[in-house]
């Protein structure tokens, strides 16, 4: 895909996960045992042929830096193009509800304006997909459109919520894009636009200038403005689609990987989910250990039970101690006869003996960072 290059906005505001992004931003959250939620973004531009992409980062950036590296893992360490780290606007200027901001456009403009490439592919970083965007640039190309929109069609609008939903006409033309609390939605199928876009760049090149002096607009905000004057298309999104907007979500998304037909169609289908490489020995399970409908990654060492549940790499289970419905991240311990229910456990908690921890499906228990209980 020569004629496109990819922008990542990866500094989505942190607070929606409490405790999970305390220190990371949402693109760098762990996710699935061995992925970060970059991932799904990354790698579907990477599979789609571009070979030059741009992550704007937040004031958390170490977290993402040390999952990329130079980008071997995505085919993105070259000497033409790359992975290109662009810097983010001071966070808090457009509040937690900011997409796409213009101001992070506007500081890193070089990135735009030394590429020639017709198109610019922009996506957010706090979704679960796999999308090969040939056949949307192909569109947008036939259509000779300034501006096509990415949207998924469904009847979910909690799952949905905070996304713009669109109007479309006969020849998929964007009538108009109207919030998700304009009108009430429940059961009621809506075009819900996914944060995916493909825009002309020297269209983008323009809206930039021309919302210089605003520091609080977004992209989103600029082409609703313009939108009469705009040749503006949408493009339906088949696959599976999971947006993460709070706990729940994050919940419910992991635990539909469980699903064999989600995984395959996510993670292991035509185009793979890349990530960053770790080379562990293979999970050891102990005699009396117990394990159903899970996903273990490599280094674990497994002598309790776990079942309907995540696990990232190098995590201790120990006798005697029973996991149910739970995400547990890299490197955490779960000592003897310990129980745990309906919980999250981020990377490198110590739960001792004995000690047992409850959630529920709706609110799960999220255990921060480096704890010991």
């Amino acid at each position: 895909m020569h004629n496109a290059i990819g922008i990542l906005f990866g500094n989505n505001s942190s607070d929606i996960l409490q405790g999970l992004a305390f220190q990371r931003s949402i693109a760098a959250v762990p996710f699935g045992g061995r992925y970060r939620l970059l991932d799904f973004a990354l790698s579907s531009m990477v599979n789609s042929g571009i070979r030059t992409i741009g992550l704007v980062t937040p004031r958390h950036y170490r977290s993402l830096l040390d999952h990329l590296g130079a980008g071997k893992e995505w085919f993105l360490d070259r000497k033409s193009g790359g992975l290109f780290i662009l810097p983010g606007a001071i966070q808090g200027l457009s509040g937690q509800s900011g997409k796409f901001r213009l101001k992070d456009l506007q500081l890193n403009i070089e990135y735009l304006q030394k590429e020639f490439c017709e198109n610019i592919i922009i996506s957010g970083c706090n979704h679960v997909f796999n999308i090969n965007y040939q056949a949307a640039l192909e569109i947008h190309e036939s259509k000779r459109a300034d501006i096509t929109l990415i949207y998924k069609e469904s009847t979910d609008s909690v799952a949905m919520a905070g996304k713009e939903h669109l109007i479309i006409g006969d020849n998929q033309e964007v009538l108009d894009i109207l919030g998700n609390d304009t009108a009430e939605t429940s059961g009621q199928t809506q075009a819900y636009f996914v944060d995916m876009l493909i825009i002309r760049r020297k269209l983008l090149l323009e809206l930039i200038e021309g919302y210089r002096s605003i520091e609080t607009v977004n992209l989103m905000d600029a082409i609703y403005e313009n939108i009469r004057s705009l040749k503006l298309f949408g493009v339906p999104f088949k696959g599976y689609f999971g947006t993460v907007n709070s706990v729940k979500d994050y919940f419910d998304r992991s635990m539909e990987l469980l699903n064999p037909e989600i995984r395959k169609e996510v993670l292991t289908g035509q185009d793979q989910i890349h990530t960053k490489i770790v080379d562990n020995p293979p999970t050891k399970h102990g005699a009396q250990a117990k394990v159903s409908n899970s996903l273990i990654s490599s280094g674990c060492t497994i002598e309790g039970e776990v079942h309907n549940s995540i696990l990232a790499r190098g995590v201790i289970v120990e006798s005697g101690a029973v996991i149910r419905n739970c995400i547990i991240m890299q490197k955490c311990k779960i000592e003897a006869e310990a129980s745990l229910n309906y919980v999250i456990l981020d990377k490198f908690v110590k739960v001792h003996a004995g000690n047992v921890l409850k959630g529920n499906k709706n609110t799960p228990l999220v255990v921060l960072k480096g704890s010991l209980v």
